[in-house]
């Protein structure tokens, strides 16, 4: 089966699972590892296409989480030089989530600007460093942020349907297909690049950036359109969980966030357009499986001796190791099927 029938078909299926799985608490958890999946798509465009690992992805994802929500509640601030607050009166919830992303990715050429002038280990501190500065300013901004006291009350993303006028998406099921709808744009976007040019030019200077400056590969302008696309997709999968949970506080920019996303990559197969999906599914869900099941401390046993065992023997990720077994299988060409 072609990749584009899989892809389709996987779709297909997922779009009508709330039809027949009516399941709430289900329904619920899919779209929370969901969301998650989608910020594992855009750390994919970085780690897996350009070999930049961004240990502080979260950052966007904190970003286009707070951005959305501001600008969706509104707010007053005091600034200095200024006579009177500055008051921004509540937006429309979908411009505010796409402001949002557009906030984000601004963030994203920022940082890729600065970040891009060291390689390795300082690239590393550099993005580990901004998203803890984020979280400083989230926290100890109060009277943007709210601080500790978390911003609540949140709007809901909306969407017009014929004879209903404007409903608020706050169903499982409505969440459900919200989230699987961006995904898909998402993993639609990323997979358009890396065909592209561009995508062609990130991935030869992954192989050998050396190389590919010798051949007159701008590598710092492709560095800064994966930074950027990756923050944007990721400030997307803020925006979601900003106006899903509807409450957000400054643990949005822990670094376990990260750490969950590159997990995700990594165990799935970066570099691989259904790596993230991959991951994603298997490191969303399993803890919500095992919930009930084990205590607490046996669970994160479990879930790292997995890990462990997938990096061990399938060091490229699951998706590669799945392709490559396939095509092991396959009979030469020419060669009649037995």
């Amino acid at each position: 089966m072609k990749p584009t029938h899989v892809f389709c078909a996987s779709v297909l299926l997922l779009a009508t699972l709330p039809l027949w799985w009516r399941d709430p608490y289900v329904l619920s958890v899919i779209a929370s590892a969901g969301i998650f999946i989608i910020a594992a798509i855009s750390l994919n465009l970085l780690l897996g296409y350009t070999g930049q690992l961004s240990l502080g992805h979260v950052a966007f994802f904190g970003i286009g989480a707070y951005s959305s929500a501001l600008l969706s509640l509104g707010f007053d601030l005091s600034l200095p030089g200024l006579a009177v607050p500055l008051v921004v009166a509540p937006k429309p919830v979908w411009l505010a989530f796409a402001c949002g992303i557009g906030v984000a990715a601004l963030f994203g050429w920022l940082v890729g600007k600065l970040a891009f002038r060291v390689r390795g280990a300082y690239f590393v501190i550099v993005t580990i460093s901004f998203a803890q500065v984020m979280r400083m300013v989230a926290t100890n901004w109060v009277d943007l942020t709210e601080g500790p006291m978390a911003l609540n009350s949140i709007p809901p993303l909306t969407l017009w349907l014929p004879g209903e006028g404007v409903i608020d998406l706050v169903t499982k099921a409505h969440t459900y297909w919200l989230v699987l709808a961006v995904a898909v744009v998402a993993w639609l976007l990323v997979a358009a690049l890396v065909h592209s040019r561009t995508g062609r030019a990130m991935i030869a200077l992954r192989e050998n950036e050396t190389l590919a400056r010798s051949i007159g590969v701008p590598v710092t302008r492709y560095l800064r359109v994966a930074a950027v696309g990756a923050a944007a997709i990721a400030g997307a999968a803020g925006g979601l969980y900003a106006h899903t949970i509807r409450i957000i506080d400054p643990d949005v920019f822990m670094f376990m966030f990260t750490i969950t996303m590159v997990i995700m990559v990594i165990v799935g197969g970066k570099g691989t357009l259904a790596g993230p999906v991959v991951g994603g599914l298997l490191f969303g869900l399993l803890p919500e499986l095992l919930r009930g099941r084990l205590a607490p401390e046996l669970q994160w046993m479990l879930y790292g001796a997995l890990m462990i065992v997938i990096l061990v023997f399938l060091p490229r990720g699951i998706v590669p190791a799945l392709t490559q077994r396939r095509r092991r299988a396959q009979p030469p060409a020419g060669q009649p099927v037995a």
